[in-house]
């Protein structure tokens, strides 16, 4: 009786090849929040995984010295405000009436210089009347040259007036930049999204650029994998996937190829990719750990056999023990794909063959 030989019948099967890795959870985008003054927390209304919404408080910061500076700057606006009340409603009514005097005596006085005048002309008065009426005129001409020169600096173009805007400006900018001041002891959130990071506490100091807490905007999920690089050569776009949250191993969803880095991490020895999820369970959270079933091949109706039924010849390629006429014939065949411990046939059998998959010497 000879040896037992265990033999199996080559047919055609469809098969899958999929590559299985784990990654985690990420957001497309990340928000970092940080302070833009220097401060003390006092308060932090949320916690971490909670969903917030866009202008809602994160972090509320010791106002009090910004609010005594506000009010200050108000005040300065409120005085600011007074003034150039004061100069269109005071000052300018003012110096149009000292003008108009101002024209007045000027005229009077060139009249009485010219009946002065006239009367020294004739004799009737002397010098020194005449002189003392010039002296007048001289002194109005002074007084309404004051009188103009300051209702013109009240008016618009004037110095006086420009001066007091100025101040105006100066008071409202420094009030912007207190109400600013005071606006940034509240951090409010930028976006909506899931607080996923919290680096702060009530009572810390904090400083302008510091990231504080990071915020998940509301985005499409997506899970990031680390893939051997010698795998490099079975990834393609859009394959799909199935996945599973290690947390909820029962609960599959899908998954499609979206991203493949194309720098090799030389550490590691692999390729960051990106998978895609159109439609995330409602599970699924950011940095949750996933494992990721990728289908790299499908071979329809393709002839597959047991790795143990191939035999290694060298150069001249593999080689297989087919039965035939109840002998033993050595085959030489083309091999392709690999999966779970049986590779595709590529030529030289057909279905139906019967393989030796463990020959006796």
């Amino acid at each position: 009786m000879g040896p037992h030989i265990a033999v199996e019948v080559l047919q055609r099967q469809d098969v899958v090849q999929t590559m299985v890795a784990s990654g985690h959870v990420q957001s497309p985008h990340r928000t970092d929040v940080s302070a833009q003054v220097t401060g003390r927390v006092v308060a932090i209304p949320v916690v971490e995984g909670q969903w917030v919404r866009q202008g809602q408080t994160l972090i509320e910061l010791d106002s009090s010295e910004a609010q005594a500076n506000h009010q200050q700057a108000q005040a300065n606006v409120g005085q600011a405000l007074v003034n150039v009340r004061q100069l269109h409603e005071l000052r300018l009514p003012v110096a149009e009436q000292t003008w108009l005097q101002a024209q007045a005596n000027l005229k009077v006085a060139e009249q009485s210089l010219a009946r002065s005048q006239a009367l020294f002309d004739q004799g009737f008065v002397g010098a020194s009347a005449r002189d003392d009426a010039q002296r007048g005129l001289d002194v109005a001409q002074a007084q309404w040259h004051i009188a103009a020169h300051q209702r013109q600096s009240l008016l618009p173009g004037g110095s006086d007036l420009a001066a007091t805007q100025s101040a105006l400006q100066v008071a409202q900018a420094a009030q912007a930049s207190a109400a600013a001041r005071l606006r940034y002891a509240r951090i409010a959130a930028p976006v909506d999204g899931v607080l996923i990071a919290r680096n702060v506490e009530p009572g810390d100091g904090v400083q302008p650029g510091k990231v504080l807490m990071v915020l998940s905007p509301k985005a499409d999920m997506q899970l990031v994998l680390q893939i051997d690089e010698k795998n490099l050569h079975l990834l393609r776009l859009n394959q799909a996937a199935v996945a599973s949250a290690d947390a909820y191993p029962d609960q599959k969803f899908d998954a499609a190829l979206a991203y493949i880095n194309p720098r090799v991490d030389p550490l590691r020895g692999s390729v960051e990719v990106k998978l895609a999820v159109p439609k995330p369970p409602a599970y699924l959270q950011q940095d949750m750990t996933v494992s990721v079933d990728i289908e790299v091949a499908r071979r329809p109706q393709s002839l597959w056999l047991p790795l143990t039924a191939v035999q290694t010849a060298g150069s001249a390629g593999a080689e297989v023990w087919v039965v035939r006429d109840q002998q033993l014939h050595r085959q030489r065949v083309t091999l392709g794909l690999r999966h779970q411990g049986r590779v595709e046939v590529l030529s030289g059998l057909d279905a139906g063959e019967r393989l030796a998959t463990q020959p006796a010497p």
